[in-house]
């Protein structure tokens, strides 16, 4: 039977005084709370349909101003903070009422038009949106809209209630622009820490030359059960420096074994190869022996190197470079005729490690250069097979010295055979500082009066430039890692980021996609202390204090 006409069930007019005395009402003892609609960033399928695809990724971006009704009057109803096996979890609820109207007028126009891929709905409030609560300064997410309470009076719903539970973040992206908001989910989620290199020095070390010196070392059984380092020692120099050095250790198949014995000090003065004992680092077996390299009147070897300056924020081993040896350099005088031509050169010293096959050039340098009429005499020098200047010949005998000229004869690495070119490896400590330098060979062939130059790298980074923002992508340029900005302190270098695809390498340049700020990664400590639900260490911790499970029984004995 249909309803009577002379009753109208609910006028527009009717609806509309409801509706106002409603949004009226919600302004009157309501509160302002901030509705962040949630967009979509990713799928998955599910089981491998595309029909079953769930939601992997997303990200808040808008936020919207909008009154609303506290339903609760006790407090946050459900079940409150529980002790669960991952730590505390807080399961507050609350249930806000907003305007049905106000929703539709001045929130839908700005999600309707957003493609259907990135927002569900957005006619309504819809589940998995988000709810700013001012009055606790947290973050609800909506788990259910209830759209029919009151139930159709005056045939038709004027409110949305929806139920809400603390939100736990899960990774989302959350970029709102405003600060109360986007702090609240800084430091919650899985955060790496990252120290960052700021500025970098580069180390610098100088060479001691020596002759007498420890030249090989030869490790004749690298032995078994080495924990730890071993102590390397030598014999005495009988009229020098006492050599010493390090031993490296190495494990392969739960089998602890030296892999490498490296000099600290070459020593000086010896005449007979030193006795070499190794000792202690809870291993037997390890047993060497060495080569020396007697005194031979400037074919030193490089005996120790020295740290002038450890330099700074050094993220990997640097590399460290010497300087090629040049052997004992030849020397000449030359004699003038009254003509002012060269007409003798008489060898002071042949020098030492000369290739026979090659002559090296000779120079003559004079004051009378810029003369007039003044022509600079050249030749070069003969070489022995022993590696020693003989002679030199004059290709031309010049003309206008009224001084005899200084002869200068070739003296370097490509001009000599026989030299061999030291190698050594740095040692850096938990300060990323260069604090030693070990000898890995100490070289053949340097001169006592030539200074030798020791190059180590620069740090990776030596300035970090520009400053990381949150939210944006960072990248680490060898890893490939990516990762989001949550905090960025620029007086401590520490970055916090979330959202990892991967692990951080010590060492690589972290680039910023929006700033392009560059640093290097000194550390970083992937625990995630930052976790609210991820206390399960602390619990185990405490839990061991009041327990010993050590006993057979810590109830009692029966």
């Amino acid at each position: 039977m249909a309803l009577n006409p002379f009753f109208i069930q609910g006028s527009p007019s009717e609806q509309r005084l409801v509706q106002e005395l409603i949004n009226e009402q919600l302004k009157i003892y309501g509160v302002e709370v901030t509705y962040i609609p949630r967009k979509v960033v990713g799928r998955t399928n599910l089981f491998g349909y595309e029909d079953l695809r769930e939601i992997n990724s997303s990200t808040f971006d808008d936020s919207y101003l909008l009154e609303a009704y506290i339903q609760n009057y006790e407090g946050y109803s459900g079940s409150g903070d529980i002790l669960t096996k991952f730590g505390m979890s807080l399961r507050d609820e609350l249930t806000l009422i907003i305007s049905k109207e106000r929703f539709e007028d001045f929130i839908s126009p700005f999600l309707v038009g957003l493609p259907e891929d990135e927002i569900l709905t957005g006619f309504r409030p819809k589940e998995g949106d988000l709810i700013y609560f001012p009055l606790g300064n947290r973050l609800f997410e909506v788990k259910f809209v209830e759209h029919e309470s009151p139930f159709y009076q005056l045939g038709k719903n004027y409110v949305y209630e929806l139920k809400c539970e603390l939100f736990e973040y899960e990774d989302e992206v959350i970029n709102t622009g405003n600060e109360d908001i986007d702090n609240l989910i800084e430091n919650q989620g899985y955060t790496t820490t990252l120290i960052l290199s700021g500025i970098g020095v580069t180390a610098t070390a100088s060479a001691v030359h020596s002759s007498g010196y420890v030249r090989k070392i030869f490790l004749n059984n690298d032995g078994y059960g080495y924990t730890s380092p071993p102590s390397v020692t030598f014999s005495d120099s009988p009229s020098g420096i006492t050599a010493s050095a390090v031993a490296i250790t190495t494990s392969k198949g739960n089998i602890f074994s030296i892999s490498e014995i490296l000099l600290v000090n070459a020593g000086s003065g010896y005449t007979t190869p030193p006795t070499i004992t190794i000792s202690g680092g809870n291993g037997v077996g390890a047993a060497a022996t060495c080569s020396i390299e007697p005194n031979n009147s400037g074919y030193d070897g490089i005996r120790q190197i020295f740290v002038n300056n450890q330099g700074s924020a050094y993220l990997t081993i640097p590399l460290v470079t010497i300087s090629d040896p040049t052997g004992r350099p030849g020397l000449a005088t030359a004699g003038i005729s009254d003509n002012g031509e060269v007409n003798s050169i008489t060898i002071t010293d042949g020098g030492s490690f000369y290739n026979p096959n090659k002559n090296p050039s000779v120079t003559f340098l004079s004051s009378n250069e810029n003369s007039i009429g003044f022509v600079s005499a050249t030749g070069y020098a003969l070489v022995g097979s022993t590696g020693i200047i003989t002679s030199v010949v004059l290709s031309n005998v010049g003309f206008g010295y009224t001084i005899p000229p200084i002869v200068s004869i070739a003296s370097s690495f490509s001009d000599k055979v026989g030299l061999e070119t030291a190698r050594a490896v740095s040692v850096i400590n938990n300060d990323n500082k260069v604090v030693s330098i070990r000898i890995v060979d100490p070289g053949k062939g340097y001169y006592i009066s030539t200074s030798t130059k020791v190059t180590i790298a620069d740090p990776p980074k030596i300035n970090g430039i520009g400053t990381y923002q949150y939210n944006e992508i960072v990248t680490g340029q060898t890893s490939k890692t990516t990762a989001r900005v949550k905090s960025w302190d620029v007086d401590t270098n520490v970055l916090k980021v979330g959202i990892n695809s991967g692990t951080f390498y010590r060492g690589e340049e972290l680039i910023g996609e929006d700033s392009l700020a560059s640093f290097a990664i000194l550390s970083f400590n992937d625990f995630d202390v930052y976790d609210p639900y991820a206390q399960n260490d602390e619990i185990q911790e405490i839990s061991n204090k009041l327990l010993d499970f050590s006993e057979s029984n810590p109830f009692g004995v029966y």
